[in-house]
């Protein structure tokens, strides 16, 4: 009998170590694989920087990500180290640098992110109304396979808001993506651009712990189909600078002829915030 913990059980164990009191707490957005002000794979509409208190300097201090995934289906490591900062509350500026190891070789994908706060939460003193953020991402990937492109950006727009108002708060984002990545830009970027939906839904049923699902829709081109990808996430604000993530992700059938998938796997991350 095999003594290996499945991955399932394996976040579950993580959940509960996750779930042990915290002192105090920090908070979204943290900074994900590429950088950007979100979860993992999506942008939220906060900007970096909301650690920042009353502070009245229009510069925040940065905060950090680092991510680690395992895709053991692919055997696929995937690594990432961020940096994002805020501009007086309103505009973010990131910094993404991944690798990804599959058998063989390595791929470097560079990212620099911007993003601009159209709409503050609650403006206009509405309980009801969500923050609004567009954004950019330039990306540049290492080791692309002709004829795909090497680099290319992002274009998206994101509504999110946290509901306050039930038991528990309740933190709904979703967003449209214009893209021309394969698989993240990691295998490159088609010719062509797709647009895509996004969405995250987290509940906070502990002021020091956030549970939540998230879920990016594949882009498709002519000779190329993504994945869709999917998690289950918990988060932990260990304290007013610290926040630790396990989730379990799936990427997409690995055998699935019609779309190109990673499988599924373990990620873990630190965000360290100033």
């Amino acid at each position: 009998m095999s003594s290996r913990i499945s991955r399932p059980t394996l976040f579950l164990l993580l959940l509960s170590i996750l779930s042990l009191p915290g002192l105090s707490r920090a908070g979204v957005p943290l900074n994900n694989l590429q950088g950007v002000g979100g979860i993992a794979f999506n942008p939220l509409a906060y900007v970096a920087g909301q650690n920042a208190g009353d502070s009245k300097s229009p510069v925040s201090k940065p905060q950090f990500g680092l991510w680690y995934v395992s895709l053991d289906e692919v055997q696929v490591d995937w690594t990432a180290l961020s940096a994002s900062i805020g501009l007086f509350r309103r505009v973010e500026l990131s910094w993404g640098y991944e690798v990804v190891a599959p058998a063989g070789h390595n791929i470097h994908k560079h990212s620099l992110g911007a993003k601009v706060l159209l709409v503050p939460e609650n403006a206009g003193g509405s309980p009801a109304v969500p923050a609004v953020s567009a954004g950019v991402i330039w990306k540049r990937a290492s080791g692309v396979a002709a004829p795909t492109e090497n680099s290319s950006a992002d274009l998206y727009l994101v509504a999110s808001k946290l509901i306050t108002q039930l038991p528990r708060p309740l933190l709904l984002s979703g967003g449209l993506l214009s893209t021309e990545n394969r698989v993240t830009g990691v295998f490159g970027f088609d010719d062509k651009r797709d647009q895509t939906f996004f969405g995250n839904v987290d509940l906070l049923p502990r002021p020091n712990l956030a549970l939540g699902f998230e879920y990016l829709q594949g882009a498709e081109f002519d000779a190329f189909r993504n994945s869709g990808y999917w998690d289950l996430h918990a988060a932990w604000f260990a304290d007013p600078h610290l926040t630790l993530v396990a989730a379990y992700v799936n990427a997409g059938d690995k055998k699935s002829t019609r779309r190109v998938g990673l499988g599924d796997g373990l990620v873990l991350s630190a965000q360290y915030a100033f």
